[in-house]
């Protein structure tokens, strides 16, 4: 995913422009991290304490150049009119959060509100077109089943929480005003990999399948993720 959205940010702003980026639900910082070291100036906001004090400890074992480009705002990403002015940000992300939101479309409507013309809006959801695709690679059939016709599943902290369908986003995105111009799939392959699996010695090949399963037609349409890519008119 790091890769798609560096494609979608090189493609879409000048080379060396820094850019001020917002990451709502930055979980322990690992995108905000990555785009302060290249040079953005990045603003994160997360709800939960422990991820809080997570993304404080890695920013304090940052060079200082780095430490000074990364604000941590603990709060709510359904709040951002609160604490920032509308335009105020050139790229806004928010990666694995709308699973979480029961009605995402005050969030979304919020976070485009953030953006700048021009700018650019980034989310990583869970693709509910594809939920049967876990349980029948398991050989769960009843499960399976069960998830065609559904937007809820069970992920693996154990909590009951809901995906999106690419056609219901394409359709919200248009409304906020931020049509989708991109998008990929995120673990097309890999999804079933058990979470303590450890990296293969082929890492390199597997990042580069996975990569170009991702973009290409039909393997993207049944990821487990989506990363989808809307642009601010």
């Amino acid at each position: 995913m790091a890769r798609q959205l560096d494609e979608q940010i090189a493609g879409r702003f000048p080379v060396g422009q820094r850019l001020r980026v917002l990451d709502v639900g930055m979980g322990q910082g690992t995108q905000a991290l990555r785009l302060a070291r290249a040079g953005h100036q990045v603003t994160g906001v997360e709800r939960e304490p422990t991820m809080v004090a997570a993304a404080r400890e890695a920013l304090a074992g940052e060079p200082e150049g780095i430490r000074e480009r990364v604000r941590i705002v603990e709060g709510d990403g359904r709040d951002t009119g609160v604490h920032f002015l509308p335009g105020s940000f050139d790229v806004v992300l928010c990666h694995g959060v709308l699973m979480y939101v029961e009605e995402p479309d005050a969030l979304l409507a919020g976070l485009a509100r953030m953006l700048a013309p021009g700018g650019l809006l980034s989310l990583l959801v869970r693709n509910a077109d594809a939920l049967a695709m876990r349980p029948g690679l398991s050989g769960d059939w009843a499960g399976a089943l069960g998830a065609f016709d559904t937007v809820s599943y069970r992920n693996r902290l154990g909590l009951d929480v809901r995906a999106d369908r690419l056609a219901t986003l394409t359709a919200a995105l248009a409304g906020i005003g931020a049509p989708l111009q991109s998008w990929y799939g995120v673990r097309v392959f890999t999804d079933t990999a058990a979470d303590d699996a450890g990296a293969p010695p082929d890492i390199r090949t597997l990042l580069a399948v996975e990569e170009r399963a991702g973009r290409t037609d039909p393997y993207r349409a049944v990821a487990a993720l989506l990363h989808l890519c809307g642009v601010r008119g």
